[in-house]
């Protein structure tokens, strides 16, 4: 996903700039050319030649070393680099930032970067909180630096409060909103549905079914990347909630109808992606299980649930984008195109559940799209590479 992109890690001296290690190890998965930029105090938690194996690339320490491989490398660095990360970004590094001061190499390579630039402070709870520390994050902010609040929890100095560098897994997600995908959802409004909805038969039991969310999920955090104002609304799943999205979390079909209709008016692009469980049970537990005869069979009795994807085609706004999931076991296009018309939305995003590599809880899927006037067949791919496909067609609605 960062295929092309340079990336620059600034590592102050903190305990925690051994965090980083893993950090770069996994933007260079991603396939970005990785380039670290160290402060003298941060060699004493962790080596220059440990970067060094990790990205392949010449990790610099030293403003006046006369063996860099670049022409005045921290020029170089902050003027070709799509995003730089300082973290941890010490108190003393922070300061110096926020004034201007440029008198070590990773300094240097801040004051003339061009891309954004995102800053994750770690310290001691009580120097985090300090005013003058505030002060300097906030006159940092003002500058369009890219501010990443500390995590709370036990610290390194024995100390329980905010100065924690947070998950190496969110300091690469930061990087991937900042430059991964072009901003062409930038000031739009995205409404994404996902996983399974549970209509309960008692407080034991449920009716539900196969969905995972990983679909919805997907398109969510993709048009996220894509600079979308997106919100989420999920069902039960095990997946864990994308960063930067508004997500609403609901149990049953009825929850997901109130939730989506009380904001759709609002979004330009409504994908619903959710499968919602067709039928619920008409009342309360006692009276939803009715015994006959004295034996153990029961008979339960259903009701239909909320059409949403009806309501969102009867209710569509001028310029609103509305795109359907179909999900078939037979007569796929046929049955989508039929959900198209009939539900008066935009696209229809349609898979066959018996082919392999489609449907419920596989990473990948085979997808058709289907619009008034064309079928786009698209081959075997990752759930992320499918809704990257999916924004790509509703923007050209």
């Amino acid at each position: 996903m960062l295929t092309g992109k340079r990336i620059v890690l600034g590592v102050s001296g903190g305990i925690a700039a051994y965090k980083m290690a893993n950090v770069a190890s996994m933007l260079v998965k991603l396939h970005a050319d990785v380039h670290v930029v160290m402060t003298e105090n941060a060699t004493n938690f962790i080596t220059p030649q440990t970067f060094e194996v990790l990205t392949d690339n010449r990790c610099y320490t030293d403003t006046f070393d006369r063996g860099m491989e670049m022409h005045v490398p921290h020029v170089t660095l902050g003027t070709t680099a799509d995003a730089m990360l300082i973290a941890p970004a010490s108190a003393d590094v922070v300061g110096k930032i926020a004034h201007g001061i440029a008198d070590d190499m990773l300094t240097t390579t801040v004051l003339p970067a061009r891309c954004p630039v995102l800053i994750s402070p770690s310290m001691n709870t009580n120097m985090y909180e300090n005013p003058i520390v505030q002060d300097n994050l906030k006159k940092l902010a003002g500058y369009g630096y890219e501010i990443i609040e500390a995590d709370s929890g036990f610290l390194a100095c024995r100390a329980n409060g905010k100065g924690k560098l947070p998950k190496e897994e969110d300091l690469v997600e930061y990087i991937l909103r900042a430059c991964a995908k072009p901003k062409d959802l930038a000031g739009r409004k995205v409404l994404v549905t996902a996983g399974a909805t549970q209509e309960a038969i008692d407080p034991v039991r449920y009716i539900t079914n196969h969905s995972t969310g990983k679909m919805g999920y997907a398109l969510a955090r993709m048009a996220m990347l894509r600079g979308a104002e997106v919100t989420l609304v999920t069902g039960e799943t095990s997946l864990a909630k994308p960063l930067f999205v508004n997500v609403i979390d609901i149990k049953s079909a009825k929850d997901m109808y109130e939730a989506v209709t009380s904001i759709s008016d609002s979004q330009d692009i409504i994908i619903k992606a959710a499968a919602v469980a067709d039928y619920r049970p008409v009342a309360c537990a006692s009276e939803k299980i009715k015994k006959e005869n004295n034996t153990n069979e029961a008979k339960l009795e259903l009701e239909r649930t909320d059409d949403i994807l009806k309501y969102l085609g009867e209710h569509k706004k001028e310029n609103q984008i509305i795109c359907g999931f179909s999900m078939e076991t037979e007569n796929m296009l046929e049955n989508s195109r039929a959900k198209l018309t009939k539900k008066n939305v935009d696209m229809i995003a349609a898979n066959n559940l018996k082919v392999e590599g489609a449907g419920f809880g596989t990473d990948t899927n085979v997808m058709t799209l289907i619009t008034a006037d064309k079928e786009i067949e698209l081959p075997l791919m990752s759930k992320e590479e499918v809704a990257d496909r999916i924004l790509d067609e509703l923007l050209g609605l």
